[in-house]
Parts: structure tokens; C-alpha cells; sequence
């Protein structure tokens, strides 16, 4: 056998074998605290916090290796749905509802201070999005008198305005949010944003134009739940039924146009899916209550690479970190990108 060919043997199942030493896995940081977490927010790879029930919002500022647990007093019974982090002491976090709540923390989680609150019957706030670093930011809400709630913020949280009544976007009659990671609102530019609905009915919804989407929808728990956006136009929109978690029966549409048209992907997610999440190029990541699915080809194709339980997950703003968190305080991070 020639030295040529050996080195081509080499080549061949280095190219082969990698692949899989490398392949994309999750690896459990933490577990076992009395909390389900669906808020998540990574500064970077080093600073994490996360927010759930039961009123305890936790902390890591080691990559996860260790987190610190506090309870907000007075909000002992909350559920912290939601979290905006700005650096290892400024955070931001929503409280759903009965009555709604958002508080604030410059000292690092150890006293938080409220900054809106809504005792209005029904209300129920789902998901918040900031951008500007943090400086701006936005609230979506389920519908009161027929109009999806938003309120909005320009100083980090400390002070929101309500969105005039006239101004919002009409919901139909049995259409909601769902408050499952924090993620059916996203920026779509420094002017607008966009979120999904889900419910008796499904849509994409930017400003004041709705869109109807392909998603399962007819029950109150079927429907869009996340939505991730690249470059303004390329939307991941994921959600299904979470009563059949395993159902992959129309649980993920893809549009390269802003919503205008629809792909079905190639190969769906495995599941019903609560998350999605950009990373880069054309990779994403999505995550349900039976696991946690890959896609590298702009979401035509997903990969189950976990069966391990989680809410949401989210990239580092300012890093390559992903991190998840779902019930049982389980946090977990994406290990091979």
C-alpha cells in the first residue's frame, strides 16, 4: 500500500468520524430546584440568569457551573415567565399576571423594585423583547376589550406607556399568546416587531397586519408559541399542540419573505416545540417538553440531538453560548457549535 493511498484512508474517515465526535449534545448544568423556568437571558457566555415560578429567579456568572437561587420578596406565589438581563447586576423580570407585574434589579438580584403593574381583570402578559442594549423594549400581552396588549419602555424597564387601545392589533375570538419562553415577540427592525398568536386561531402579527399562519391551530392549546428572525425577512416560526407533545403535525413553517409565503420544512421538529432560536448562518435550535431539535440548512431540515425537556432556549447576545432551562430548574448548555 502506497504512502499516497494511506494518507488518503486518513483523510477519509477523519471526514467520516468527526462529524460525530463533534455532533451537537446538551449538557445539564443544573437541576432539582422548585422552579419551572421559561425566562432566559444570557449577556454573554459567562453571565446567565433565568426566571420561574414559585417567584425565584437564578443566577450564574461561571458559565453555569454554579448558580445563585433568590425568591423576590413579596412575589413568592409569581410566575416569572420572562427575563431581560443587562450585565451581571441589571435585569428585568415579567411577571404573568393576577395582577401582572414587570420588576427591576440593579444590585444583582438581591432587591427588585416594581415598575409596572396591571390589576385589570385578564390581564396576562406573555413575552418581552429589548434591543438598543437594552435601552428599548417592548411588552406583548393576551387581548383585553378585543386588542392584543403592548407596552413600551426607552430606559431599561423603569418606566413603561401602554399602547393606545386604537393602536393595537385586533385579536379574533379565541386567540392568544402563549407565555411558554418568552420568545413569540422578537424585533424585526429598530422600528417594528413581530409575534406570533396561537388559540382557536394562528397568526404572525406586525404592527397592525396580521397574517394567518399554517400552524395547528382550532384548541385553546394549539398555535404558534416562538418565533426567531434573521436579517429582518427569514422567519422560524415553531409551536403545535402542546397537549400531544410528540405531534409533528404542523409544528414548524418557514418564510424567507417576512410572511408573505410559507415553507414546510423537509424534516419537522420532533415534537410539539415551545422555542426556536437563530444562531448563526444558517444554523437553529428549537426546544419542547420531548426534547431539543438541530437544524443546520435554515431550518429545512431538524435533528434531534436531545430528548431531555426544555422551555427555551437562548444564545449569548454578546458570545456563542446557547443555553436551555425548563421544569424543575433544569438549565442545560449546547455543547459541538
Amino acid at each position: 500500500m502506497s504512502y499516497q493511498f494511506k494518507v488518503l484512508i486518513c483523510i477519509i474517515l477523519i471526514a467520516h468520524i468527526l462529524p460525530r465526535l463533534i455532533a451537537q449534545d446538551i449538557q445539564l448544568l443544573a437541576s432539582g430546584t422548585n422552579t419551572s423556568i421559561r425566562g432566559i437571558s444570557a449577556v454573554d457566555d459567562r453571565v446567565i440568569w433565568v426566571s420561574g415560578s414559585n417567584g425565584l429567579v437564578g443566577k450564574s456568572v461561571d458559565s453555569g457551573k454554579t448558580f445563585n437561587w433568590v425568591t423576590v420578596k413579596g412575589f413568592e406565589k409569581t410566575d416569572f415567565r420572562d427575563i431581560e438581563a443587562f450585565d451581571e447586576s441589571s435585569a428585568i423580570i415579567m411577571g404573568i399576571a393576577a395582577p401582572a407585574y414587570i420588576l427591576s434589579t440593579s444590585d444583582g438580584g438581591g432587591n427588585w423594585k416594581v415598575t409596572y403593574e396591571n390589576k385589570t381583570d385578564g390581564m396576562f402578559l406573555d413575552a418581552m423583547e429589548f434591543w438598543n442594549d437594552g435601552r428599548n423594549g417592548i411588552v406583548v400581552g393576551d387581548p383585553l376589550e378585543g386588542k392584543f396588549f403592548m407596552a413600551g419602555t426607552s430606559d431599561r424597564g423603569m418606566h413603561w406607556t401602554e399602547l393606545p387601545l386604537q393602536n393595537r392589533a385586533a385579536a379574533d375570538s379565541g386567540e392568544g399568546c402563549f407565555a411558554s419562553s418568552g420568545t413569540n415577540i422578537r424585533l424585526l427592525n429598530d422600528r417594528r416587531s413581530v409575534f406570533v398568536s396561537g388559540g382557536l386561531h394562528s397568526n404572525l402579527v406586525i404592527g397592525n397586519s396580521k397574517t394567518s399562519l399554517p400552524v395547528i391551530q382550532g384548541k385553546e392549546s394549539t398555535g404558534a408559541n416562538s418565533v426567531a428572525v434573521k436579517d429582518n425577512h427569514i422567519f422560524v416560526v415553531v409551536g403545535g399542540d402542546f397537549t400531544t407533545k410528540d405531534s409533528t403535525t404542523k409544528n414548524c413553517f418557514i418564510t424567507t419573505d417576512a410572511g408573505k409565503s410559507w415553507i414546510t420544512p423537509v424534516t419537522a421538529p420532533h415534537g410539539y416545540r415551545s422555542c426556536v432560536e437563530w444562531l448563526g448562518e444558517k444554523s437553529w435550535i428549537s426546544c419542547g417538553l420531548n426534547g431539543v431539535d438541530y437544524s443546520k440548512d435554515e431550518g429545512n431540515n431538524w435533528s434531534l440531538i436531545s430528548k431531555e425537556s426544555f422551555h427555551v432556549c437562548r444564545k449569548a447576545k454578546k458570545g456563542s453560548a446557547v443555553f436551555f432551562a425548563g421544569s424543575n430548574g433544569r438549565i442545560g448548555r449546547l455543547r459541538g457549535f
